[in-house]
């Protein structure tokens, strides 16, 4: 993000008793609008795999004899992730994060990971995130499926996780998508920092444009 908009201050550092692993295809590592590193950030004991690099391999994070370790992805043989809530071992989540169609394919050509028990998360409303087109009906961005999941696995605490990580995924979503000229200051959740409606032109006339607005609410 342009540094006058920057989020770093506002990401929180949560200790869920789930381990959450996230494997990121190659080409997605270095998009602006990848979510599953900015989740990672948010969880202590978390880490981010990047699969695919030439001439870099790459080593999961190792599995303890305590921890139960699965794979959300919705196959067909997906488990409802509720039925792992109160688990007695500690969960170790791994997350395929890239395009449905490159996160359809790790599960399948990681080694470690294709015997693993899948799971999938139950029908909590579309998604929030409005950066990128979904191509999949019910699809979310994988932030999302990383909160709603510890929303589930983390009993008590589990909705109050969720609601940290929900709200600086909003900033930035809302951040992205000011900056592109398709918010209005005024409907920037947390508003927009000072510095960078000073330096962005756009700012003033998007305030004065109800078609943004009506963008907003994907009229």
């Amino acid at each position: 993000m342009h540094a006058t908009l920057c989020i770093c201050t506002l990401i929180p550092r949560l200790t869920p008793r789930t381990r959450v692993a996230v494997v990121l295809h190659h080409r997605e590592a270095r998009k602006p609008t990848n979510t599953g590193q900015l989740a990672a950030r948010c969880l202590e004991r978390s880490s981010v795999t990047i699969i695919g690099e030439r001439d870099h391999p790459y080593d999961l994070p190792p599995i303890g004899d305590h921890e139960l370790p699965l794979v959300l992805f919705p196959d067909d043989d997906a488990q409802p992730i509720a039925s792992y809530r109160g688990s007695p071992r500690p969960i170790v989540l791994f997350v395929p994060d890239g395009t449905w169609r490159q996160a359809s394919k790790l599960p399948r050509r990681i080694a470690a990971l294709s015997a693993l028990p899948r799971v999938t998360l139950p029908d909590a409303g579309r998604t929030a995130y409005q950066l990128r087109s979904e191509v999949r009906e019910g699809g979310l961005a994988t932030f999302e499926a990383i909160a709603r999941a510890l929303a589930v696995l983390e009993g008590d605490a589990g909705p109050a996780i969720e609601q940290a990580m929900t709200a600086v995924f909003r900033i930035m979503v809302d951040r992205t998508l000011w900056l592109r000229g398709a918010l209005p200051d005024r409907d920037v959740t947390g508003g927009v920092p000072p510095a960078a409606i000073a330096g962005n032109p756009r700012s003033s006339r998007a305030n004065r444009s109800p078609a943004l607005a009506a963008h907003r609410q994907g009229t």
